[in-house]
């Protein structure tokens, strides 16, 4: 593979790749994967993940590397043997650009890397043997990509980007599909096929995410206000925010700032 100088890799990668970067889980090697907007690849320094959705019994499964695509249900990270690894997060149309296949067709799975990218099937092995975090980095980068060389003759993903801005920008269907120019129903069938939820779904995803950064935010100020959040974010109250926050991470915006808020991948 020919190694791509750092700034160059950047910046090829920067309208795709949202986030990349060690992680360590901390005391126990839990975590708890909250859903987000972008699809998640999370690959462990030593032995292997064990990941299934929170309070689905039976669901676990273990994963050399795995990527989840989005998803509103929290899933809950188990890694033995070792705590750290690589985490990053791509963007839905990355999915086809890099990985080869549609963010549709990962949307609510949890799938071994392999499988998704199966030339991509020896990067963990290769992060293993590999101790330095500039070089993990850029082994993951070119990995990436050699992905996109692949698939660059796909236009799907490139079409995507407008159609989830217009979705960010209002927090009414109605509102982004007039700014597109299109009927609501065809909006809606659009984002099903690109990526296996629905507009509102998705919006609903957006959301979450922002409370969840401004949480975050707030804790590391020392200002943390929930009825602050949630009126920022159109929560009609601290009440409502809670009721989807636990619907969607399974515990209380409380309990996760106390637990998680700080550290760790999501899923």
């Amino acid at each position: 593979m020919t190694v791509v100088p750092a700034h160059r890799r950047s910046a090829a990668l920067a309208p795709f790749v949202a986030a990349l970067s060690s992680y360590d889980l901390g005391p126990g090697g839990v975590h708890r994967g909250l859903p987000s907007t972008t699809i998640s690849i999370t690959i462990p320094e030593a032995d292997s993940l064990e990941i299934g959705w929170l309070g689905r019994q039976g669901s676990a499964q273990r994963f050399q590397a795995v990527v989840a695509g989005l998803h509103l249900d929290p899933a809950e990270l188990t890694q033995r043997g070792g705590t750290r690894g690589v985490w990053l997060t791509l963007s839905p149309p990355a999915a086809a650009m890099l990985l080869g296949v549609p963010a549709s067709a990962l949307s609510g799975q949890l799938a071994e890397l392999a499988d998704v990218a199966p030339a991509m099937a020896d990067l963990p092995e290769r992060l293993a043997g590999c101790r330095s975090w500039p070089r993990r980095r850029a082994l993951v980068e070119e990995a990436l990509l050699a992905g996109l060389d692949r698939h660059e003759s796909d236009t799907g993903g490139r079409e995507l980007p407008a159609t989830l801005a217009a979705l960010s920008g209002t927090a009414r269907v109605q509102e982004a599909a007039r700014l597109l120019g299109c009927s609501r129903r065809h909006l809606s069938g659009t984002v099903r096929c690109a990526l296996g939820v629905t507009p509102k779904e998705y919006q609903r995803l957006l959301r979450f995410e922002a409370v969840r950064g401004q949480l975050v935010a707030a804790a590391r100020d020392g200002t943390a206000g929930l009825a602050d959040v949630a009126a920022a974010a159109g929560f009609a109250d601290q009440a409502h925010l809670t009721r989807e926050w636990r619907a969607m991470a399974g515990c209380t915006p409380a309990e996760w700032l106390r637990t998680e808020a700080l550290t760790g991948p999501t899923a």
